[in-house]
Order: C-alpha cells, then sequence, then structure tokens
C-alpha cells in the first residue's frame, strides 16, 4: 500500500509536469512612443529575447514622446491585467514613479530601460538599463569642440523637459564644450519637442542665432532630425557643423553627404533585448545587476563603414 502512495505521488508528480504546467511569463514593453526608428529596433531587441526565452512579449506605448496621460494609462493597464513584469522606459522621470509603485505593491516587478526613474534601482524597480547618457553628451560636444578647433558660437536645442535620457546628454555636452573657453553658447534654452516637425519648427523660430552659429547638438532622433530640415530649409545644412544623437536612415544618409559631422549613436536593439533578458532572469529567481550599460558610439564618415559600426546600424 505504502509503495502504491509513493508510486501515486510520483505519477501525480509528472503529470503536474506536463498537464498542469506554469503559464507562459507575459512581459509588458512600455516605449516612450512607437513612432521613431529609435523604437522600432528596441520592439526588435525585445522580441528576439522572449523568442529566446520563451515568453510572451507585449509591445505598447503612446505614439507621441510626450504624452505622459497615456504611458501612465498603459503601465495601470497593465497591472491590472496582472502581467509577469514590465519593462518600461518613462517619459518622465518624476510622473511615472507612482505607477511603477504601484506595480511593485501588486507583486509585479520592473525594470526601467533607456531613460531614468526617480529612484533606487535595486530597491525602487528591478534594475536600469541604458546607454551612458552622460558619456554620449560628452562624446558629441567633444567632437563638436575638435571639428570646430575649440573656437566660435555654439547652439544646443534641447529635447524635453523631464527626460532624463536626453537632459543627461545635454549636460554631458556642456560639460565638455565647457572645457574650450573660446566656444561661446548662443541658444541654452530652446526645446524641440516631441515629434521632428515640432523640432523643425523650434529651430525656425531660432533661425537668425543659427545664421549666426558655427555649431550645433541635438540631444535625440527627433530634434535632430528636425534640425536638420531647418537647415536645409535655410541653406544651411553642411554649412554648419553639426551633432546629433540617435541613427536612422535619413540621418545616416545626410552624414554621408557632410550635412551632419557625428551622430552619437546607442545600440537599442540590445536595450530591448537586455531590458527583457534581465527583467525575466530575475522574475525566474537570479541575482541581476542594478544598471546594465548598452554602450555608445560616435559614428562619423570616417569610421561608418567599419565592421563594428555596420554592425551597429544593423540594416539601417
Amino acid at each position: 500500500m505504502r509503495m502504491r502512495i509513493v508510486a501515486g505521488v510520483v505519477l501525480a508528480g509528472l503529470v503536474s509536469g506536463f498537464v498542469f504546467a506554469q503559464p507562459k511569463l507575459k512581459i509588458a514593453v512600455i516605449p516612450k512612443g512607437t513612432t521613431h526608428i529609435f523604437w522600432k529596433s528596441v520592439e526588435a531587441g525585445a522580441r528576439a529575447a522572449g523568442k529566446d526565452l520563451g515568453v510572451e512579449i507585449i509591445w505598447k506605448g503612446p505614439l507621441k514622446e510626450n504624452d505622459r496621460a497615456q504611458q501612465i494609462a498603459i503601465v495601470e493597464q497593465f497591472v491590472q491585467e496582472g502581467v509577469s513584469g514590465i519593462v518600461l522606459a518613462p517619459l518622465d522621470n518624476t510622473a511615472l514613479q507612482r505607477p511603477v509603485a504601484a506595480a511593485l505593491s501588486k507583486k509585479i516587478p520592473v525594470v526601467i530601460f533607456d531613460s531614468a526613474l526617480k529612484g533606487e534601482p535595486g530597491k525602487d524597480f528591478v534594475s536600469f538599463v541604458a546607454t551612458d547618457n552622460k558619456k554620449g553628451g560628452m562624446l558629441g560636444g567633444e567632437h563638436l569642440s575638435k571639428v570646430l578647433n575649440g573656437k566660435g558660437k555654439i547652439v544646443l536645442l534641447r529635447y524635453q523637459v523631464g527626460s532624463a535620457s536626453t537632459m543627461e546628454r545635454e549636460e554631458g555636452f556642456l560639460e565638455a564644450i565647457a572645457k574650450s573657453p573660446a566656444l561661446k553658447l548662443t541658444v541654452n534654452n530652446r526645446y524641440a519637442g516631441a515629434t521632428a516637425g515640432e523640432a523643425k519648427t523650434a529651430a525656425m523660430n531660432i533661425i537668425d542665432k543659427l545664421k549666426e552659429a558655427d555649431g550645433v547638438f541635438a540631444p535625440n532622433e527627433s530634434s535632430t532630425f528636425g534640425m536638420l530640415l531647418a537647415l536645409r530649409q535655410n541653406n544651411l545644412a553642411g554649412k554648419i557643423k553639426f551633432v546629433g544623437f540617435d541613427t536612422s536612415p535619413p540621418l545616416i544618409e545626410a552624414l554621408q553627404k557632410g550635412e551632419i559631422d557625428a551622430l552619437v549613436a546607442q545600440d537599442p536593439t540590445r536595450m530591448g533585448d537586455e531590458g527583457v533578458k534581465t527583467l525575466v532572469a530575475s522574475i525566474r529567481g537570479k541575482q541581476v545587476p542594478k544598471t546594465v550599460d548598452t554602450g555608445v558610439r560616435l559614428i562619423t564618415r570616417e569610421n561608418m563603414n567599419t565592421p563594428e559600426i555596420k554592425k551597429l546600424l544593423g540594416n539601417l
């Protein structure tokens, strides 16, 4: 009789292993927006990681990168649905604190990626997976200073208030150019807004300053493209030294043509991949790092055809 009970327990265990297996993990990945090439690359990385790990990836974010209310609503929706975990790129480093705290209170772990959230990695959220944004800004500032021989007038077109990633890039850029006393910052308080169209309008509004400028810096894909469009419309493209941030086919083409002097490149595919893998490892009980640096490189016409840069650019 005892042998039968033992056998029955073993059999039940075997049956449960096949019939009552744990449900597939559902991971919600929430970007800042869904239109920029950058986010499409993040999505590709996240989905590749999901396939490798055997988890379901749900990709959903606001259309525009200034819709904080919609991003908060999306986080709250996934918390209510009870997903296994969330990978989030916060539109605002403060406004998303409350919904992230609500997720954690429901035992839903959150990995922050791309742009920082106020709080402590490992405590207020699982981990922070991102570019070293300040370093990226410094790379841009150092290169602009180099091509200007350390002197001239510079315009900084900022991105958006509350966006931690771009604020760190702007800070790094300013720190780098401050090392060259003969560089004069003539515009430092203008914001591009969430789209390339808004960025173009913002640049057109300071066109007199741009006509006097020797160099320009923009801290993300949409601000870089909007600035490029404004410079082209005023026959200034290629005449002003221009360093931008992020990559897309139009920006790479402008780099090849000499309208842009350098692009600071992130690795969005790796960011999406690492974000998902870090979260899933944590859910499965593994120790994960509090921060993951996904790398940053400066792309110029001189190095853009090297194997390393070609790999980074992928199919662009």
